[in-house]
């Protein structure tokens, strides 16, 4: 399976911007479920007020497909999750808001496809004390998914999840 990676603009190499770069890894989530009216995708709303799927910090010495599921559980309380594929992954730069605040991150973030039981339903939880906080959570028909995920990055994902959904 050919590895999917796409990179959004970055420091040139050597410069005094990369060299002050904290580089992160984190994993997350396409979830979809079945219902009587078709496949939805879970999508949420993040602190920025854009709609998209489930991400975060992975542990150490956790696999990033469990990192996923587990983000994906706290994030949304969709916890009991079948896998179905590895996605592939992006990475992003971006300036801190929240932990590390001001400083440049560099982010990869490997994205996993899972599908949740019929019945489940998305329950966002309190906002942490740090970290970004996700605003509320929704299950988006699958036709409307691409054109409702904000961040453009995230297209060559979301277009091979809908790819691989539509193929089971």
């Amino acid at each position: 399976m050919k590895e999917l990676s796409t990179s959004s603009s970055r420091p040139r190499p050597g410069s005094r911007q990369q060299t002050n770069t904290r580089r992160e890894t984190s994993a997350g989530a396409i979830v979809f479920k079945r219902t009587g009216r078709g496949i939805v995708i879970a999508m949420v709303v993040d602190g920025f007020g854009k709609t998209t799927f489930t991400k975060g910090h992975v542990r150490r010495g956790e696999k990033l497909s469990e990192a996923a599921m587990r983000e994906t559980c706290e994030e949304t309380g969709l916890c009991d999750l079948k896998y179905v594929a590895r996605l592939g992954k992006i990475d992003i730069w971006f300036r801190d808001r929240f932990v590390h605040k001001g400083v440049l991150i560099h982010k990869f973030i490997h994205y996993y496809l899972f599908e949740a039981p019929r019945d489940a339903k998305i329950k966002i939880p309190p906002p942490r004390k740090h970290g970004e906080r996700i605003q509320r959570g929704l299950w988006a028909p699958k036709s409307k998914v691409l054109e409702m995920s904000s961040y453009d990055d995230m297209k060559a994902i979301v277009k091979r999840a809908l790819r691989i959904i539509e193929k089971l």
